[in-house]
């Protein structure tokens, strides 16, 4: 089923979170955003946990290592849900690199939808639209994420979108019509 010819009001059986990991600058934010609204503009209640915002306010004084990065993703983990719990559609986008805190962050959750936003190193390297590749090669950033420190790519994610072809646009559809197939939406 296709969005665009579907009604404009919407709404979720349950609640759930979509968790969105990949790599800096995969789109995760770029595709949240854009969920995010089309997700509101059909009457639902949706709430945004992104990665650097909760940084600041929830995870303020933590660093990039290991443990530090697992605390961040656990904390992001209890919050997406306490939301979706509460019948809240919680999004998320974190690069959340290690697969064992994502799957104990899965098993907090009812209803949890990993989201795997999926673009090749190089084309990364090259779009770096906020200079933190080229930093990271130079070492001029430490514990970078797909440099210098391991991302472990999701085994199976319920859902993969690649952000190096079609638009976040596009990707954002591709979601919403799993979530319709899947019946975590329904049209009313």
């Amino acid at each position: 089923m296709n969005t665009q010819t579907t009604s404009k009001k919407m709404k979720n059986k349950v609640g759930f979170t979509l968790w969105f990991t990949g790599l800096s600058g995969a789109g995760k934010s770029t595709i949240t955003d854009i969920l995010e609204k089309k997700l509101k503009e059909y009457g639902l209640k949706v709430e945004v946990l992104d990665g650097d915002i909760v940084r600041t306010h929830l995870s303020k004084g933590l660093g990039f290592s290991k443990e530090d990065r697992d605390t961040n993703i656990r904390r992001i983990g209890y919050v997406a849900s306490l939301l979706s719990r509460n019948n809240v559609i919680s999004i998320t986008a974190a690069i959340s690199p290690y697969r064992d805190i994502r799957n104990e962050v899965r098993e907090m959750h009812e209803n949890f939808i990993e989201i795997y936003a999926s673009c090749p190193l190089q084309v990364l390297e090259e779009r770096d639209v906020k200079g933190l590749y080229k930093k990271a090669r130079s070492g001029e950033i430490k514990q970078f994420t797909g440099i210098s420190d391991p991302y472990e790519e999701p085994l199976n994610p319920e859902i993969t979108v690649r952000t190096d072809s079609g638009t976040p646009d596009q990707r954002a559809e591709e979601i919403i019509n799993f979530l319709l197939k899947n019946n975590y939406l329904e049209t009313v």
